[in-house]
């Protein structure tokens, strides 16, 4: 990678860590999502377990994923079913904050311009910019995954004495489907930041991109559908060749008169 590229690379990520209001954002969501939620579900789980709802959700499962206690089973219906969902929404909305930013931020601070006199050709400005993003996401959501392990599984041993391996799942999401998805979000951003004309009009698009993830994490929830590491392996497949189709199109695209279009 050339000097200038990671100098764009170092520049927006400081920008985002700069700024107290965007920091919040993408810290705050994941705790909620990572963190607080699976904590109410764990405290629920060992304080109401004749709930309705609970002995609902319990005999959707397969026998599969039943564990010795009423307990066990749904503390690991969520660590290894529902919470891996989450983890296909965090990429989206973290690359929604820094990427929708990254042109039209340009613009809208007046260094644009600046920007294209550096000595790198539009394409490698373009992919300097998705590529602090994604990375951006990325360290995001491991940092999310590592705080949801040590809070969920210290909670799990405390209330029930014991402790939940996470299954494979959680390898297929880290390592293949959530990286994708992320590539598509940031890919799609990125390129709309460029002829948006404001900050909003650029985060629209992110709206429509965590829609199917929403729906996905409502079938983890209702038991309509639970991700397995089969069906995880496909859906990361298919995500990873859109990925790249997407990057790859983007890029032959992108134009200066694209960036200066006002």
């Amino acid at each position: 990678m050339k000097s200038a590229m990671l100098a764009i690379v170092k520049k927006d990520l400081r920008s985002v860590t700069a700024n107290k209001r965007l920091l919040s954002t993408l810290l705050i969501v994941p705790l909620v999502l990572t963190v607080i939620l699976p904590s109410a579900f764990v405290l629920a789980i060992h304080f109401a377990p004749d709930d309705p709802d609970i002995q609902k959700l319990f005999e959707l499962l397969p026998r599969s994923a039943k564990a010795e206690s009423l307990e066990q089973t749904v503390a690991g219906l969520v660590l290894n079913y529902i919470l891996p969902a989450f983890f296909l929404m965090i990429p989206i909305m973290t690359a929604s904050v820094m990427a929708a930013s990254s042109f039209v931020g340009e613009k809208e601070k007046h260094t644009l311009e600046t920007l294209l006199y550096c000595p790198l050709s539009v394409k490698q400005i373009f992919r300097s910019k998705v590529l602090a993003a994604f990375l951006l996401s990325m360290l995001v959501s491991l940092a999310s995954f590592g705080a949801m392990l040590l809070v969920l599984e210290a909670e799990i041993f405390f209330l029930m004495g014991t402790l939940l391996l996470p299954g494979i799942n959680w390898l297929i999401v880290l390592l293949l489907v959530s990286p994708a998805i992320s590539l598509i979000a940031v890919t799609l951003i990125v390129r709309g930041s460029a002829k948006a004309r404001s900050m909003e009009e650029s985060q629209q698009g992110a709206v429509f991109l965590i829609l199917p993830v929403i729906l996905l994490v409502a079938g983890q929830f209702t038991g309509i559908l639970l991700l397995n590491a089969w069906i995880l392996l496909g859906l990361g497949a298919v995500c990873a060749l859109l990925a790249w189709l997407l990057l790859k199109k983007s890029m032959g695209r992108f134009t200066y008169e694209m960036l200066l279009k006002q």
